[in-house]
C-alpha cells in the first residue's frame, strides 16, 4: 500500500532535478500525477519513463508565472483523475552572473533579474495556491508544499539577493496560507533544502573552490540526492502529516544547525 494512494497530485517544475524526483516518488507511493514544467521535451520524456515503468503520471506545459497555464493544469488534473487533493509548488530559478558560482554584490544585480526570480519563485507560488486552492476544497481538503529554501531562513546561503528575498517570501506566503485556510481542510507547509545535486546548483559546485568552502560549512559533509528532500516533500502531502500545517521543514545536513 502506497503512501499516497488515491490522491492526485499536482507538481510544478517537475521535468528534472528534484521535480522529476517527486514525480516519480508520488506515483510510485500511488498517486496519479499532474505535473508541468516550460521545459517540454524534457517534461514529455520523464513522463515517458515513467509511465513505461507503469506509472500514472501526465505532462502539461506550465509557465509558473502564467495565471491561464495554472488554469489548464488545474482543470486537467480534474478533467482527468476527478479531483485534485495535493499541489506541490516546486518550480525555482537562480540567476548569478554570467551563470557563475560567486555572490553578486547587490549594486551589480539588475531590476530584470530581480523580477524574473520574484516572478518564478515568489509569484508563481502564488498564482499556483491560488488557482488550486478552489480544487482542493471541491476535494474535500488537502494539502500545499511550497519548496522554499535553507536560504529563505539565513541570508548565508544564497549567490543572489533576488533568490534569497525570493524564498524568505514563500516561508511567509505559506504560513499565512496556512492560517487562513487551515478551517477548509488545507494544510500549506514549506520545505527548506540546503546544498542537494540538482542542475540548478551545478555552477555553483563546478566550481572546486566555492565547493569546498560550500561543503565545509555541511556538518554531513555532502549535498542531499533530490529523493532525500523528496521524501519530506512525500510526508508532508500525505495523511501522515494530517496535523502538520504552517510548519518549516529544513532537510540541510545540519547547515542551520551551528
Amino acid at each position: 500500500m502506497g503512501r499516497v494512494d488515491g490522491k492526485v497530485v499536482l507538481i510544478s517544475g517537475g521535468a528534472r532535478g528534484m521535480g522529476a524526483e517527486e514525480v516519480g516518488l508520488f506515483a510510485r507511493e500511488g498517486a496519479q500525477v499532474v505535473f508541468g514544467d516550460v521545459r517540454d521535451d524534457l517534461g514529455r520524456q520523464v513522463a515517458a519513463d515513467y509511465q513505461a515503468a507503469g506509472l500514472d503520471c501526465t505532462y502539461a506545459h506550465l509557465d509558473v508565472t502564467s495565471e491561464a497555464d495554472w488554469q489548464a493544469v488545474v482543470a486537467l488534473a480534474e478533467e482527468r483523475y476527478g479531483k485534485l487533493d495535493a499541489l506541490v509548488n516546486n518550480a525555482g530559478i537562480s540567476i548569478s552572473a554570467g551563470g557563475g558560482a560567486r555572490h553578486i554584490p547587490l549594486e551589480d544585480t539588475g531590476a530584470a533579474d530581480w523580477d524574473r526570480v520574484m516572478d518564478v519563485n515568489a509569484k508563481g507560488v502564488f498564482l499556483g495556491t491560488k488557482t488550486a486552492i478552489p480544487a482542493l476544497r471541491r476535494a474535500g481538503g488537502g494539502s500545499i508544499v511550497n519548496i522554499s529554501s535553507i536560504a529563505g531562513l539565513s541570508g548565508a546561503w544564497s549567490r543572489s539577493h533576488p533568490y534569497n528575498a525570493s524564498k524568505g517570501a514563500v516561508r511567509l506566503f505559506t504560513k499565512a496560507t496556512a492560517i487562513q485556510y487551515a478551517r477548509a481542510g488545507i494544510r500549506c507547509n514549506s520545505v527548506h533544502p540546503g546544498p542537494i545535486i540538482t542542475p540548478m546548483s551545478a555552477a555553483t559546485y563546478d566550481d572546486p573552490e566555492v565547493a569546498a568552502q560550500r561543503l565545509a560549512l555541511v556538518p554531513l559533509g555532502r549535498r542531499a540526492h533530490p529523493i532525500e528532500v523528496a521524501y519530506g516533500v512525500l510526508y508532508l502531502a500525505s495523511d501522515e502529516a494530517s496535523f502538520v500545517t504552517g510548519a518549516e521543514l529544513v532537510i540541510d545536513g545540519g547547515c542551520l544547525a551551528q
